[in-house]
């Protein structure tokens, strides 16, 4: 789809302020990435071989039975008897020696070669951010098998910093996206109408402003219990009224133009008058306060984490990270973690954002 001449000249100023345009392709690039967590970090195999059939663990759920085990339950990929029964195509003997017949499969004297032997392809972290591994002691320090350390609970840090990414990222764009619609409409509302519509609509704002939002959440969770959806719904609820103003004051500035007024005179519709022509001219305003806004949403998770009222315990969570780092002083490398993810994380947005809006600002060009 073609651009229009003006959002062309957007885009070529947003490209024209490197930092900005950077920032975007590294963001997309950590973010794409996280989106394929499940292949990237994971204690299963991405793909199985087995007898010239395909499957995929990593997203998919299959028993035992399915590779000749005893077993209805989740097969249990690490286990060497496992890996033996799809190597070798089902042999029960892998259950009494499979170091043995695993032995006997890699010379290729395996009885009954005619079965294709199995093979597994395992992600770059063979570690989910649930697996409880081995470690010893736990926290532990970061070495060649766990790059950051495992946690207090031996869980991997890196997997969980990668999935606690992609949670971040995924409350961020829904919360921010949901509620700035929300806002965005209430302010134009009050701001074109006035009068009694924003008298009603301020006196609403400033009541729904006083409510302890923290009480809401804890109660809430207290009765349906903590979940990412709920959470969402919540944060949506308290957070759309953050670009009311803003937007209200465009508006109420913006009403009495002569355009307006010509719009007015000539049959045009007030919502089309709204969106389309007075709230491009708000957009600039309205985008220099969205970087607050966002990293504001980032922080009000990982805070609800650390307070113990956000997502649900087994969740990865970058609050969770940090507050394991404020209770495990002896691990430096949990409170290195979840600071320089946090840092680059929330600096990237603002620098992509703060490119937006200038690029949104006819003022400003970028050579």
């Amino acid at each position: 789809m073609m651009l229009s001449p003006l959002n062309q000249r957007r885009w070529r100023n947003f490209k024209a302020n490197r930092r900005a345009y950077l920032s975007l392709w590294v963001f997309l690039g950590l973010f794409v990435a996280s989106l394929f967590a499940e292949v990237i970090a994971n204690d299963k195999p991405v793909v199985v071989s087995y007898r010239g059939d395909l499957y995929f663990p990593a997203y998919r759920f299959y028993p035992e039975t399915t590779f000749g085990g005893d077993f209805r339950t989740e097969a249990i990929y690490k286990d060497e008897a496992v890996q033996c029964l799809i190597v070798t195509g089902g042999r029960q003997e892998c259950w009494d020696d499979p170091d043995g017949v695993m032995a006997e499969a890699k010379a290729g004297t395996v009885a009954g070669d005619a079965i294709e032997k199995g093979w597994m392809i395992w992600p770059p972290i063979p570690y989910h951010y649930r697996s409880i591994n081995n470690v010893g002691s736990a926290p532990s320090a970061p070495d060649a098998a766990h790059w950051l350390g495992t946690d207090d609970t031996a869980r991997d840090v890196l997997a969980r910093v990668i999935y606690g990414f992609r949670t971040s990222i995924l409350f961020t764009l829904i919360v921010t996206s949901v509620a700035s619609v929300i806002g965005i409409a209430a302010g134009a509302v009050q701001g074109y109408f006035g009068g009694r519509t924003d008298l009603i609509f301020q006196r609403a704002l400033e009541i729904w402003g006083s409510t302890p939002s923290l009480y809401v959440i804890i109660i809430l969770f207290a009765i349906l219990g903590r979940s990412f959806e709920l959470l969402v719904v919540v944060s949506i609820l308290f957070g759309w009224p953050a670009l009311v103003g803003v937007v209200r004051a465009e508006f109420l500035r913006a009403r009495n133009f002569e355009y307006v007024r010509a719009a007015r005179a000539l049959g045009v519709s007030d919502p089309v008058i709204m969106f389309r022509h007075i709230l491009p001219n708000a957009m600039v305003a309205t985008l220099t306060l969205l970087p607050f806004v966002v990293t504001g949403t980032i922080a009000s998770l990982a805070s609800l984490d650390y307070l113990g009222y956000g997502l649900p315990s087994s969740a990865p969570s970058l609050g969770e990270l940090a507050l394991q780092a404020k209770q495990n002083l002896q691990a430096p490398w949990l409170g290195f973690s979840a600071f320089f993810t946090f840092a680059i994380m929330l600096s990237l947005l603002v620098f992509v954002f703060e490119g937006v809006r200038d690029a949104f600002d006819p003022r400003k060009t970028f050579r």
